[in-house]
């Protein structure tokens, strides 16, 4: 059971938001659909959670097959307010992007993409724009030798640094940048924001590892108890001087921190918010959601249907209940953290961010 404390204020704020997340959860509006267009990969990254190859098992899905999905959706959401975003492995290595973004736009579904930057040059940008591209994040994990490091690659530092010079050109177009921090570039943090800053990035989103994936065999991609809290201290100290739009990401409840920050309170909306189409066909939520959590399959399932009659396991968690989140006096705003971070087979939670903020601020206090 944690210690920590939270101000009466914030506890008020938490609990009116609980409410806004129990009636979001109850509508369930799909807003926003991530295509898992491939599983190849032109890097080979050391924290990738979804072991992605240079030539996966799985072949890309048709364009036509997901088309056809989405076309079946369209009668229970507004493809104005519905954001389709692609992602992978690596997106660019399929040639068909523009193809598919042409499709969505004449549907009305603004698009986005995630990208490691490797294959983004002017030309490829220019033909995306002018395919309907609205929104790109590309990512970049600190300075060369912590990046190449964590991607594997030589030259991944340059071309995402040649990305996001190009991002930052274009008209119209909604970018952030997305940092993976670990052990490796947590210490320079200060000095990559204002290298960021000075690159004209205006908006910048910061994720933590988890021990999945090929995460889980290496100890320098998990930031000590120390550090986890120190991040944290980082983030709302860079938002309070407003110099760049700074977000932590959408997972685990961080007690005294919510709403200072990321903008919202925190909500895993896997599946009340947010659906999946991964590269096998397989319907889930958050791409990273595989397994017992997939809903059915495309070739198999109406997708509409599948969204508006399962999802269960998402809208009703009291199932995760379960372990450290028991007797949690917080369970309440978290609801087991993000699904993301419960094993597949047992159901227990992997990682408590509540908890490795605690353990960092019991060693702060020994040490002063």
């Amino acid at each position: 059971m944690t210690v920590i404390k939270i101000p009466l204020r914030k506890k008020l704020a938490l609990n009116l938001f609980k409410k806004y997340k129990a009636n979001e959860t109850k509508i369930h509006r799909l807003n926003y659909l991530v295509w898992e267009c491939t599983l190849r990969c032109n890097l080979n990254c050391l924290h990738c959670g979804s072991d992605c190859k240079k030539e996966s098992s799985v072949k890309d899905m048709p364009a036509a097959d997901f088309l056809k999905a989405v076309d079946e959706i369209i009668p229970i959401v507004n493809p104005n307010k519905t954001t389709v975003v692609f992602t992978g492995g690596e997106v660019l290595v399929r040639k068909d992007i523009e193809k598919v973004g042409i499709e969505l736009y004449k549907r009305g579904f603004p698009w986005g993409i995630v990208t490691n930057g490797m294959l983004l040059n002017e030309k490829r940008l220019t033909s995306l724009l002018n395919s309907g591209l609205r929104s790109i994040t590309v990512s970049i994990d600190g300075f060369e030798e912590a990046h190449n490091w964590l991607r594997n690659n030589k030259n991944s530092f340059k071309n995402a640094v040649n990305a996001i010079k190009l991002i930052t050109k274009a008209d119209n177009l909604v970018y952030d940048v997305v940092t993976c921090v670990n052990r490796k570039n947590y210490s320079n943090l200060a000095v990559f924001r204002d290298f960021l800053i000075d690159a004209g990035i205006t908006a910048w989103r910061i994720f933590t590892v988890f021990p999945i994936g090929r995460a889980k065999i290496n100890d320098d991609l998990q930031l000590s108890p120390e550090e986890f809290k120190g991040l944290f201290d980082f983030i709302k100290q860079t938002r309070r001087e407003k110099k760049i739009k700074l977000n932590y990401g959408c997972e685990g409840f961080l007690g005294n921190y919510e709403g200072d920050v990321r903008d919202n309170f925190f909500f895993c909306r896997a599946g009340i918010n947010i659906g999946s189409i991964l590269a096998d066909g397989s319907i889930s939520a958050c791409p990273n959601l595989r397994d017992n959590f997939i809903q059915g399959n495309i070739y198999n399932d109406n997708f509409a249907d599948v969204w508006e009659n399962r999802y269960q396991k998402f809208r009703n968690r009291s199932w995760t209940k379960t372990g450290i989140c028991a007797d949690c006096d917080f369970y309440g705003y978290c609801e087991g953290n993000g699904l993301h971070l419960r094993d597949e087979k047992t159901d227990e939670l992997l990682f408590c961010h509540l908890k490795r903020i605690e353990e960092g601020e019991n060693i702060e206090k020994a040490t002063k």
